[in-house]
This record gives C-alpha cells, sequence and structure tokens, in this order.
C-alpha cells in the first residue's frame, strides 16, 4: 500500500509554514524546491521541509492536514520543534531522481 503524508515546507528565515497533503512526498517537494508550480510556496520562498506525519491513505492525510490548518501557528511550530528543533530542511540529502 502506497503511504501518504502530510507536510510542512518554510522558508529560509522560517517565517512562514506551508501545509500540504500528497501520496508522493519525495515527488511534491522536489516541486516546491524546483518551484515547478506557480503558488504559495514559490511567493513565499518555502523550500525547506521542516516536518512530516506518514499515513496509509490519502484520505487520512487530507483530514489530518485540514486539521493541521484550522490550527495557529504555534501549534505547528510545537509539532516542528519535537522532532526538528533546528528546523533543518529534512529533504538534504535526498536525491532525486525523474524523467
Amino acid at each position: 500500500m502506497k503511504k501518504s503524508h502530510v507536510y510542512f515546507m518554510s522558508n529560509k528565515n522560517n517565517t512562514t509554514i506551508y501545509v500540504g497533503a500528497t501520496s508522493d512526498l519525495v515527488k511534491r517537494v522536489y516541486q516546491h524546491k524546483a518551484k515547478a508550480y506557480k503558488g504559495f510556496t514559490t511567493k513565499y520562498n518555502c523550500d525547506k521541509l521542516v516536518y512530516f506525519e506518514e499515513y496509509n491513505s490519502i484520505d487520512q492525510a487530507i483530514v489530518r492536514e485540514k486539521q493541521i490548518k484550522k490550527g495557529n501557528r504555534k501549534r505547528k511550530e510545537d509539532l516542528i520543534n519535537i522532532d526538528n528543533p533546528e528546523w533543518n530542511d529534512l529533504s538534504d540529502g535526498w536525491l532525486f531522481y525523474f524523467d
């Protein structure tokens, strides 16, 4: 079964947090970094993966994404700070290969 993810992207100074859901985390992070689509993450230079959660289905991930988006910034920061207190780019070292 293919896993799905809820993920947070941030900018260099950690002033902006984008929350998304995807069924292909590696590909989606690559798209954000490559600025493949014009939108929020491109406008605010959110190209750093700072948090993610794994789910068994995209439906579960979307429910969680909506729950997180309803919360305030402090709640999002608290989630990040539990596992990634330095707000490092969790995708560093990933190899991206796409056709």
